[in-house]
């Protein structure tokens, strides 16, 4: 492929605790290139988030890059000085956030927080800014368009808020939009809006995207590649339709598994993964899954394997009875 838009490689984020340093994302390395949609799958607590957070220098407190590079550009994002990074969020990189209501300001007009990026980033007078904010509303589909901006976040409904971020998002026409799983508080009618929305203007404005969920049926229809996440590793990557039509990976196969379908008896009951993800302080030795594995071997427990190719081609995971790297022969 021609050389990405983004380039992450070995990306380590560790967080204080009580017990000491614990690493939450753990040698994440993926690539995403121009124009390309990539999913960032898995459950809650598998670093998803915290991932494209360190990459836009907006870790929380106690958290810390404790490794790797990502390179966009021809910058490391990693080791930016905190004023050029200030450039690249939402000059180059968007952001739509999981909950616009505590992303927006309360007592700001939508208006003059869209308004900001535009006069931060390119230089815009403020009724430039302003009219050019009405029409990132009626990009979006905002009913009333301009006349929105004098809007305080309150008065929305949370579709409507959910859109307003999305212009926020696009309001520089960065070359990578990062969403966070944008649709989690919104009912399903209102979730497919967005999910056509966002498809839509990739496919108008020619912007990568890192779409990140915990729900794979989502993105089904949304993105090129998926990267599926557990406990801070990467245990599968595919293109989308080879990820549905082999899931290789035990825990990416209970995810699939325990998702509803038409078809079947209506009262097949979904089939859950059991126990829990583990204490990031308290990794096992070996696979992070193994422990509610149902493929386990004793090499499961003592040993990480390796992310290998699958069949020869793009797809890949880290499993070593499912996979068979090289190594399990040996």
């Amino acid at each position: 492929m021609t050389d990405p838009l983004l380039s992450v490689r070995d990306l380590a984020v560790e967080v204080s605790t009580r017990r000491g340093p614990a690493r939450v994302v753990d040698g994440v390395s993926f690539h995403i290139g121009r124009g390309e949609a990539l999913g960032v799958v898995g459950e809650s607590g598998c670093g998803k988030s915290i991932t494209t957070l360190a990459l836009l220098g907006l870790l929380p407190p106690g958290a810390r890059v404790a490794g790797g590079s990502a390179r966009m550009e021809g910058k490391d994002l990693l080791t930016l000085s905190r004023r050029a990074l200030r450039e690249v969020r939402g000059g180059r990189i968007g952001m739509i956030f999981q909950d616009p209501m505590t992303s927006f300001n309360p007592v700001l007009k939508i208006g003059d927080q869209l308004i900001e990026p535009l006069i931060y980033h390119r230089g815009m007078l403020r009724r430039e800014a302003w009219a050019r904010a009405g029409e990132l509303l009626r990009l979006v589909g905002i009913p009333g368009g301009a006349s929105r901006l004098d809007n305080y976040p309150h008065e929305l409904s949370g579709g409507m808020r959910q859109r307003v971020m999305i212009a926020m998002g696009l309001a520089c026409e960065p070359p990578l939009l990062i969403a966070d799983e944008p649709t989690t508080a919104l009912d399903v009618t209102i979730q497919a809006q967005i999910v056509d929305l966002v498809k839509d203007l990739r496919a108008r404005l020619g912007m990568s995207i890192i779409w990140i969920t915990h729900d794979l049926a989502l993105v089904s229809g949304l993105v090129d590649r998926v990267i599926v996440l557990y406990a801070g590793k990467i245990v599968e990557e595919a293109p989308v339709d080879d990820l549905y039509a082999r899931p290789t990976h035990p825990y990416t196969q209970g995810l699939l598994a325990s998702l509803p379908t038409l078809e079947g008896e209506e009262t097949r009951r979904l089939p859950a993964i059991g126990g829990t993800p583990p204490d990031p302080g308290r990794r096992p030795a070996g696979c992070p899954f193994a422990p509610r594995c149902p493929l386990r071997v004793a090499r499961c427990e003592s040993e990480m394997p390796p992310l290998v190719a699958v069949a020869g081609g793009p797809h890949r995971a880290a499993c070593w009875v499912n996979a068979k790297p090289q190594e399990l022969a040996a």
